[in-house]
């Protein structure tokens, strides 16, 4: 599909703010020019993307949502931690949390990046492995200034593909 038609099918749903994401929307060819070109069109832009590909290259109008990948993702070999000089106030990093492991990990991640000065801090409890409230209880204990997020898309849809 092309940047004009990703365009074309946007402008129909009559929205003011759209949401690229979806595998590692990077990791397409035109994903940097889709995202310009968006922002031209007077739409509010975000992106969603794994933090494993460098986003430096983003359009300044785009609120970037970066992974951190916990070590239960097997993932975290993935996290390119050079990306944390491109994000900004309206920035947010995610942490996906598995389990007390994870979330102890993020706690440190945030505490030696000196993430609470900066970006908006999102912790999602894993679909169906880690039970919200449980997420919830241990930022309440601990004071953590994250918000709670779960994946809504994983309650709308669960894995269905395209969604």
């Amino acid at each position: 599909m092309s940047v004009d038609s990703v365009v074309e099918a946007v402008l129909r749903f009559a929205v003011n703010r759209v949401t690229v994401t979806g595998g590692e929307p990077l990791a397409q060819p035109e994903c940097l020019l889709l995202l310009r070109v968006l922002c031209d069109q007077g739409f509010a832009v975000s992106i969603e993307t794994s933090g494993a590909l460098s986003i430096d290259e983003i359009d300044p109008r785009v609120t970037t949502v970066m992974d951190l990948k916990t070590p239960s993702s097997g993932e975290q070999h993935r996290n390119l931690y050079e990306n944390l000089a491109y994000l900004d106030n309206d920035d947010e990093i995610k942490f996906v949390v598995s389990n007390r492991a994870d979330y102890d990990w993020a706690k440190a991640t945030i505490s030696k990046y000196q993430l609470l000065d900066g970006v908006h801090l999102l912790m999602s409890p894993n679909h169906e492995v880690l039970h919200p409230r449980v997420l919830a209880e241990w930022i309440l204990e601990d004071r953590l200034p994250v918000r709670l997020q779960v994946q809504l898309h994983k309650y709308l849809w669960g894995n269905e593909p395209g969604h």
